[in-house]
């Protein structure tokens, strides 16, 4: 297929990364990629979606991501999925031999794992330097359910009106459901049956990177699990943390082991990020050294530093985050042209397992089967009845309406055309009639 007309059938079809900041897939096809790359290495504990789904359409995910690589003429395409997910690897095995230029590349059981920068190592052994975007190295990164998004676009001309969604811990029968796209995290939950504490905190992504939400919040493209918590769980006081307060611990415990630096994948790949020096310059208010705070904007935000590294439990993540807010929001960008240091050699010994981690986090009794639904389970169950599509699901402009309050709308149909500039198109998830239009989203409800 023509690059231009796959860039376009993706545009319209509103595929984004399914997970992340959800980049637009279209502006990842670029005929520079040598190696493109599939994620399913999934690090998040309690995250089992995108290897189910591999596992369960292995078929018509390898078929577009061999397409994918054809299209942009890359020469290799590799499957980055640990070495633990044994029966994913083997359905992928029953196909990937019609394809030549397709090898799986076996990842440890270790987070961040699925962190692009950290994958690219991992399984191409290319580093991308800070700030950087992997096509600058040749590689374009497309995660599991984006591919299967790719090819239900391709083969049965669907467009991208609902997600894939892990909901997983304090409930009654964990799963992983369809479900449309602007559904709230209260119907959602509901396909698992009843939540069985009496104050529940509702975890939006993966316990490290995800972040608290009510239940009125809403499924997006980008949304990957909801995990209900009760509110008393030490991960659900972490992410209620107050700035004020952790700048003043920091200031009275920080005893500069450097643990956090040391654990730290980015700087382990030779990015200058140095979270014990930014804690020191932090708590203390020392800005002699600038680049102790612009090479926070080099932070992947994993986590590893927060719940897991800091034996004082500080909050170097959520400090580092605010700065970089804050630098961005004064119009400071990342420092350019910086220039990676060589890999460290203690990198190979200094990965996180991630059953360690989950452990660490209070997460271990929640590791259950959370089995992959039928794609038509949520209507089956009929739970839905109402949607909220933001306009605004992915990196770049947002959406602009293209339907009117009292309009009907069917499944799948077009409600907001593509910006100008990145953006990407979007759908109706569900049949009924628009009941409110803003600049910052659209309510469809059955009637």
């Amino acid at each position: 297929m023509d690059i231009g007309n796959l860039k376009l059938i993706l545009q319209e079809n509103g595929i984004v990364g399914a997970g992340g900041a959800g980049f637009p897939t279209y502006a990842k096809l670029d005929e520079r990629a040598e190696i493109i790359l599939m994620n399913c290495a999934e690090c998040e504990p309690l995250l089992k979606l995108h290897r189910q789904l591999l596992e369960q359409h292995a078929e018509e995910i390898l078929k577009a991501f061999d397409m994918i690589a054809q299209t942009v003429g890359a020469g290799e395409a590799v499957i980055g999925i640990k070495r633990e997910y044994k029966e994913t690897l083997k359905a992928i095995d029953r196909y990937i031999d019609y394809y030549p230029h397709m090898r799986v590349q076996l990842l440890d059981s270790a987070y961040p794992m699925g962190d692009e920068v950290v994958l690219i190592y991992e399984a191409t052994g290319r580093v991308i330097r800070p700030g950087g975007l992997p096509i600058e190295e040749g590689v374009a990164v497309f995660n599991v359910e984006t591919v299967y998004n790719v090819s239900r676009a391709l083969e049965q001309n669907t467009p991208v009106m609902d997600k894939l969604v892990s909901v997983v811990g304090e409930v009654e029968r964990p799963l992983t459901v369809r479900v449309p796209i602007g559904a709230t995290v209260r119907d959602v939950v509901a396909y698992a049956g009843a939540v069985t504490v009496k104050e529940p905190a509702y975890l939006i992504g993966g316990p490290m990177m995800g972040n608290l939400a009510d239940e009125t919040a809403v499924v997006t493209k980008t949304t990957n699990a909801v995990i209900v918590l009760d509110k008393t769980h030490t991960l659900v006081q972490r992410k209620n943390r107050n700035t004020a307060i952790d700048l003043k611990r920091a200031a009275s415990s920080c005893c500069q082991c450097e643990t956090c630096t040391n654990l730290c994948p980015r700087h382990a790949l030779g990015h200058p990020i140095e979270p014990h020096k930014f804690m020191r310059s932090a708590a203390n208010k020392d800005f002699q050294d600038t680049n102790v705070f612009l090479n926070t904007m080099f932070c992947s935000s994993c986590g590893l530093c927060e719940n897991f590294s800091c034996p004082q439990g500080l909050a170097p993540r959520s400090l580092i985050a605010d700065y970089k807010l804050g630098l961005r929001k004064a119009g400071v960008k990342p420092p350019a042209g910086v220039i990676p240091a060589p890999v460290k050699e203690s990198r190979a010994y200094r990965k996180v397992p991630e059953e360690r981690l989950e452990a660490r986090l209070g997460l271990t009794k929640y590791d259950v089967d959370a089995p992959l639904k039928p794609d038509n389970y949520w209507a089956e169950e009929h739970l839905i009845h109402k949607v909220k599509i933001l306009l605004s699901q992915h990196i770049g402009a947002p959406a602009v309406a293209i339907v009117e309050k009292g309009a009907r709308v069917s499944v799948g149909d077009c409600i907001a055309k593509p910006a100008n500039g990145l953006s990407v198109g979007l759908h109706s998830s569900l049949s009924g009639v628009v009941q409110e239009v803003t600049d910052q989203y659209i309510t469809i409800a059955e009637r």
